[in-house]
């Protein structure tokens, strides 16, 4: 049964990509570099508001907080950020793809009052992977991330027949940001190879790796094949080594292969992720760290920032402000919910609800790293 719904899988992409319009081709190495040098050394955040368990709670109509998003945009122009990582739902598309149209265009409006060129994000592998459309149950009391949603869905996932609506949703916000120079980059699929969190285990999608392997090539086409002015990505994010040579799963050598700009995650100490900078720089790609800080782990703003910003690496940190996804909680938190006492240090975001900073001295060096000419040290901010 597994093996029959595998090839009818594969059958069914073998046919979009057969009727895909003609897909621009990959970036050269080089014109992905002129690109990169053409924009500031981008800081910034992944960015949900704090109202908002989830992306469907923040792109709803019902939940849409424009006034909320206003202000925290604000407090990152203030830290010097020019770019946020955004997440988008397929639901989202199917549900009403013309007021999600115009929804993510007001974003856009606010972002770029703001002098803020986001990243979205279409597709992501982590967490529930039952998504449903309409109110989003509240936060689960002292629990990292308990509301946040995986797209597409592990019904949809399983359901070959799905992916047409898929191709519609990732071909329709091509179609009508992909020109748009407010949007800075495109990340097609959050950690795709991720199998999922074991409370959720029992809902993923059998054979999930192999389904996404099949699927995320695809979604490289049918993105390209709106010819976006905006590099494309998917960030690699597990497994020690990344160098060229190296024996890589599917997913993530079609993540390598196909990125304009290579992406990436690193939740680790500084000098793995200063060993995982000279990996990929291998790959002669301008590189953007697509999600970093977690404190108690080791991953910080004082000892990532520094080496990124020396590396003229993007450099865009998980959590914003404190808010209903609770990432200041760590991810133990699914094992030992905080609900009695706080854990001794915030996990990731870098704002309470009231904009004030959790720590003034990442603040500080969050505007003095924004404020230095490309190309110069960070040395001497790091070290004061």
């Amino acid at each position: 049964m597994q093996r029959s719904l595998l090839n009818w899988a594969a059958m069914c992409l073998m046919l979009l990509a057969a009727s895909a319009a003609q897909a621009r081709d990959r970036w050269t190495a080089q014109k992905a570099t002129s690109w990169y040098e053409a924009q500031p050394w981008l800081l910034g955040s992944n960015y949900i508001p704090a109202s908002a368990i989830n992306q469907l709670e923040m792109w709803q109509a019902d939940t849409f907080d424009p006034q909320r998003i206003d202000q925290e945009l604000a407090w990152a122009e203030g830290l010097g950020m020019n770019t946020m990582r955004v997440f988008l739902h397929d639901l989202l598309w199917q549900q009403d793809a013309r007021g999600f149209v115009q929804r993510i265009d007001t974003f856009l409006t606010i972002a770029a009052k703001h002098s803020i060129r986001p990243v979205f994000v279409l597709f992501d592998s982590c967490w529930d992977p039952s998504p449903k459309l309409g109110p989003q149950h509240p936060p689960i009391p002292g629990v990292h991330n308990s509301g946040w949603v995986q797209s597409p869905g592990a019904a949809e996932l399983a359901d070959p027949a799905s992916y047409q609506k898929l191709r519609a949703y990732v071909e329709g916000v091509l179609e009508a940001f992909g020109s748009d120079r407010r949007v800075l980059a495109w990340d097609l699929w959050n950690e795709p190879d991720n199998a999922g969190q074991a409370d959720y285990e029992t809902r993923e999608a059998r054979n999930k790796f192999d389904l996404v392997a099949a699927l995320l090539p695809q979604v490289f086409i049918w993105a390209r094949s709106k010819n976006p002015i905006q590099p494309l990505t998917s960030g690699i994010w597990s497994h020690d080594d990344w160098a060229p040579g190296v024996v890589l799963n599917s997913v993530e050598a079609t993540q390598l292969a196909q990125s304009d700009v290579i992406s990436f995650h690193d939740y680790n100490w500084p000098e793995k992720f200063k060993a995982r900078v000279a990996q990929l720089a291998q790959y002669g790609r301008p590189l953007i760290c697509t999600e970093y800080m977690a404190r108690s782990a080791g991953s910080t703003i004082d000892g990532d920032l520094p080496i990124g910003r020396s590396a003229n690496v993007g450099m865009i940190n998980w959590g914003f402000v404190v808010g209903k996804i609770q990432t200041n909680l760590p991810w133990d938190s699914w094992q030992r919910p905080y609900t009695l006492q706080q854990p001794p240090v915030w996990f990731h975001d870098l704002l309470r609800a009231d904009g004030t900073p959790y720590r003034s001295r990442e603040a500080e060096m969050l505007r003095a790293m924004s404020a230095l000419p490309k190309g110069v040290s960070s040395g001497t901010v790091a070290a004061q």
